[in-house]
């Protein structure tokens, strides 16, 4: 199955450890394209909103809310349905901004008022890329999703990863301190038995494939998109 995240909700809940966490925070990364910080071609449709979303103090979605949300997925260009949260009568529940869903996510979702039910599509550079995900999501499709957003609630900024994963305290990351970090984060969530040497060594690479822009065998602090803060 393939969704929003790098990774289905289905697989996301039998992985709820640190590592997996930490892991999806880097690969989700690579699902987006470099140039994610623009929203031009995402286009949102409120299909339905509540007759209480018209005041003042309706509570809408803000950066790092927990949500709770129905979805379907589809292929924009021909309609063929992805996934769905319906199919499984499980609502799907993430923190927005964060890096847990695709920018076309984090960009459409804000705003939203409970209960309201609002069409998102996506362009490539906001959703999978040129990359594409499994078999069902081709590269550089346009994704189409309808949300009903069915509750929020207050989140707790995200911890600043990128210290904890400076060991060295250096200002940049190396191969060893990530390799060492995730490894560490999977032994304190007993879950190192669950990733083989050769998926492990697999994410490191990915990290860096994507992370290092200039390829200098380092992330630095500006080059790293996993959650971070702003002071060093």
């Amino acid at each position: 199955k393939i969704s929003h995240l790098c990774l289905s909700p289905s697989k996301m809940v039998s992985l709820r450890s640190a590592f997996a966490f930490v892991a999806v925070l880097f690969v989700c990364s690579l699902c987006r394209a470099d140039d994610a910080g623009d929203d031009e071609g995402l286009v949102k449709e409120t299909i339905f909103e509540p007759e209480h979303c018209s005041g003042a103090e309706a509570r809408r979605v803000k950066t790092h809310d927990m949500l709770s949300m129905h979805y379907t997925g589809t292929l924009t260009s021909d309609g063929k349905k992805f996934d769905s949260s319906l199919d499984r009568n499980q609502p799907f529940d993430f923190q927005i901004g964060v890096g847990q869903v695709i920018q076309g996510w984090e960009k459409g979702l804000l705003g939203m008022c409970i209960g309201e039910k609002r069409k998102l599509i996506i362009p490539s550079k906001l959703g999978y890329g040129e990359q594409g995900a499994g078999e069902m999501i081709p590269p550089g499709a346009s994704l189409t999703f309808e949300v009903e957003l069915l509750d929020i609630k207050d989140g707790e900024k995200p911890p600043n990863v990128f210290k904890q994963i400076d060991a060295n305290d250096d200002k940049q990351l190396s191969q060893d301190e990530v390799s060492g970090f995730l490894k560490a984060q999977a032994q304190s969530a007993g879950g190192a038995e669950q990733v083989s040497d050769d998926q492990h060594n697999t994410i490191v690479t990915q990290i860096f494939d994507h992370e290092d822009k200039d390829k200098d065998g380092f992330i630095s602090h500006e080059e790293f998109s996993g959650p971070k803060h702003d002071e060093l």
